[in-house]
């Protein structure tokens, strides 16, 4: 009778997690978003990959490696999945009658997106003196890795075995979030996994139950796994999410826990490291506890796209304060991050000559619109800039009063731009990429079931396959094995 009982609620939870991929599914064909159910799709396919690498690893670094995958394709599915939902209450939303009342103001700008770059991950340890200093005491080995979220966006880092030897955990990634808008949360969590459980003398319990498994039957050997799963002090952690929405799949193998958090914001954004609180989890009896010093030092910088790109272009003349009257200079104008940049003529842009002059553009800039001119079709826009305590003054003018309200509606936009993103407009923060690593070879027969089954990958499956960029190369050819016998 237990068995029945175990086995209806195993059976239970796989058809509730069917269930929500059927629901999920049909939210995204209502919403006709054929882009965030193919990143569904892609994320399970790839879960299901890793479930089955998981399962048959021989060897600790590769099992690591592949519940770092399965951790990390898990969380998107949950991400993609609250997306879903959100784009459909905004429909429904949408459909409901408004009173009067409750409309909004007619124009409600909304600020440019940008790019946000964190690198340079450091995560001080706090070890006793008798464990670093004089190396005594049992030597204490984890794995961990960071996941990193912004909006819809998650990455994760490259994998550290880190013990007492070390006094900091360094990731040197560089990961850049490509739609930010200046309300971002970028949220980083430090995920953690005893190397040493499943994968040494002390993982014979483990091998045993699930040699037992075969003849005990799926649910009576499950749970004769789960009794002998070691350093089971909290919950797999899904980012926050619901943890029964997606049921984690029941395979041995190591597992990660979620050791410490926080989340960053603009506030947080400055062209230099600097370091900030982390809330951590957990106690010192779970077995991927390490001693946190509580900090985390990073470098967190900010690329508005009003600073980057050109916000608007066209031709226009310009005149300086107190020159002549008459003396009016043509030129090819781009509005572009702190200044106007006059070009002599459009081809200078594209062949990247230096411009005749710029006009500052900032926060402390003031644009108005003269008086018509009796003379011309169109208004004068003045640009005045504060210069050493004196007023200087620039007039522009147009072609035409279109191209006029064109110009000024494109300064107000990136006043308000500026606005909203605050410090990241005083001058424009380098994002430093490092240059791609050639991946590591596959070098056959080296005595596992991990490489007798790997095989090289064709075109068609590396295209699903490109998104996951923190799986090894391994991992990679096998899981691509995977793709071309299931499809």
């Amino acid at each position: 009778m237990p068995n029945d009982k175990y086995a209806n609620m195993e059976e239970k939870l796989w058809i509730l997690e069917d269930l929500n991929m059927m629901y999920i599914r049909q939210i995204a064909l209502s919403l006709q978003d054929s882009d965030i159910q193919k990143k569904i799709d892609h994320e399970i396919r790839m879960r299901d990959g890793a479930c089955k690498l998981l399962a048959a690893c021989s060897q600790r670094d590769q099992a690591l490696e592949a519940a770092k995958s399965l951790q990390t394709c898990s969380t998107r599915i949950m991400t993609y999945m609250s997306e879903l939902q959100r784009m459909k209450e905004a429909q429904v939303m949408q459909n409901v009658p408004r009173r009067s009342s409750d409309a909004g103001p007619l124009d409600e700008r909304m600020p440019c997106k940008g790019k946000v770059a964190i690198s340079d991950l450091r995560i001080p340890l706090m070890w006793k003196d008798t464990e670093y200093f004089k190396n005594k005491g049992e030597l204490h080995r984890c794995a961990v890795f960071c996941l990193l979220q912004l909006g819809g966006e998650i990455f994760d880092t490259d994998m550290v075995i880190v013990d007492r030897t070390l006094t900091d955990i360094c990731f040197d990634n560089t990961i850049v979030f490509n739609e930010a808008s200046p309300g971002f949360e970028l949220r980083v969590e430090l995920y953690s996994c005893c190397s040493e459980d499943d994968y040494s003398a002390g993982s014979t319990p483990r091998k045993l139950a699930s040699k037992l498994s075969s003849s005990l039957g799926r649910s009576a050997g499950k749970k004769l796994r789960a009794a002998m799963d070691p350093g089971q002090c909290s919950l797999v952690s899904n980012g926050g999410a619901a943890p029964f929405l997606l049921p984690v799949p029941a395979v041995p193998g190591p597992k990660y826990h979620l050791l410490a958090h926080t989340t960053l914001s603009l506030s947080h954004v400055q062209d230099n490291f600097r370091t900030h609180d982390l809330t951590i989890s957990g106690n010192e009896e779970c077995s991927y506890w390490l001693p946190l010093y509580g900090s985390v030092c990073c470098r967190l910088v900010a690329q508005p796209r009003c600073m980057t790109q050109q916000m608007m272009s066209g031709c226009l003349k310009v005149k300086q304060c107190g020159g002549d009257p008459q003396s009016w200079t043509k030129v090819y104008a781009v509005l572009k991050g702190t200044s106007l940049f006059c070009y002599q003529q459009q081809e200078d842009v594209e062949a990247n000559v230096e411009p005749a002059f710029t006009i500052g553009i900032n926060k402390e800039t003031r644009i108005r619109a003269s008086e018509k001119d009796p003379h011309s079709k169109a208004q004068n826009i003045c640009v005045s800039n504060q210069f050493g305590g004196e007023e200087v003054t620039h007039t522009l003018t147009t072609e035409s009063r279109e191209d006029t309200h064109r110009w000024m509606e494109a300064f107000w936009q990136h006043f308000y731009d500026m606005s909203q993103w605050k410090q990241c407009c005083d001058d424009l923060m380098k994002i430093e990429l490092p240059s791609p690593r050639k991946p590591a070879p596959i070098t056959p027969k080296q005595g596992s079931l991990y490489h007798e089954m790997a095989s090289l990958s064709t075109p068609s499956s590396e295209g699903l396959l490109l998104q996951d960029n923190a799986v090894s190369a391994e991992i990679r050819a096998l899981l691509s094995s995977y793709y071309n016998d299931s499809y």
